[in-house]
């Protein structure tokens, strides 16, 4: 999958399947599926894999690294990877050469920065740079204490006009799709109605072009921060503890290994 041929799919009205990766063997259980658009290494590891409560102490070396093993599981992928928190705020240089790091050394399609206002700069600057950029409103995990937790976002109507004018500028500055995370199903469906580039949906309704899930959350294996709009497919945290409860019983009685 090619950047093209995802806004190739908003254009026939086709949905598009993302999903978040963090280890090479997961990428490659993933890409194997031959169902999935994208691939995003998400700052979200911090608080799936690392056990942080926010996204906030991930690190750029963190999501080079993290990146780089989604690469080597996925070679053919189309991976996008999240700019952490204060990777891209200070200064569009700051910007330009993590975004390049990600590209560069982590193997990364494209990158994805939260919020708009002055990000919208940084976004041109970067795509003027040829590196493909996603943007992402609604809920920003990285600014979940300005936002006042993880909740709800643009539920008034000042701020559903905010957010749909914070869309179109990213749109122009050349994002070529955006995330919309946990704002009411209406505005969701505004904003993808008036968006050329694909709107990708996250705890925000049925009506983006695509969605985005952690595929912990869809596995079963988030444990009680699965959020209340995630559909749970698997239960592999239960299928896990049931075989290491097994293996120590049979290591305890002898059954395991057999002579």
């Amino acid at each position: 999958m090619r950047i093209p041929d995802i806004r190739a799919r908003k254009a026939a009205g086709e949905k598009i399947a993302m999903l978040t990766a963090y280890e090479a063997w997961m990428a490659r259980i993933l890409a194997a599926s031959g169902m999935v658009d994208m691939l995003l290494v998400g700052d979200s590891l911090g608080m799936v894999e690392l056990g942080y409560d926010t996204t906030i102490p991930v690190t750029m070396n963190d999501m080079v690294r993290h990146t780089r093993a989604v690469r080597t599981g996925a070679p053919q992928a189309l991976i996008v990877a999240d700019m952490p928190f204060l990777s891209h705020q200070i200064g569009i240089g700051q910007a330009m050469r993590n975004a390049g790091r990600l590209i560069q050394h982590g193997g990364a399609t494209a990158v994805k920065l939260e919020g708009a206002g002055p990000t919208v700069a940084t976004v041109a600057r970067i795509v003027s740079a040829g590196i493909p950029v996603m943007g992402h409103l609604g809920l920003q995990p990285q600014s979940v204490h300005a936002q006042g937790g993880f909740r709800r976002q643009a539920i008034d109507p000042d701020d559903q006009r905010d957010l749909l004018s914070d869309a179109l500028a990213l749109e122009d500055a050349g994002a070529f799709a955006i995330v919309l995370e946990c704002v009411p199903r209406e505005l969701a469906r505004a904003v993808t109605g008036k968006l050329g580039v694909p709107v990708i949906g996250i705890g925000s309704g049925p009506d983006c072009d695509g969605q985005v899930l952690v595929t912990h959350d869809l596995l079963g294996l988030s444990g009680s921060r699965t959020p209340r709009f995630a559909k749970q497919y698997a239960s592999l945290g239960e299928a896990i503890s049931d075989a290491v409860i097994s293996f120590s019983a049979d290591v305890r009685s002898g059954a395991f290994p057999h002579a």
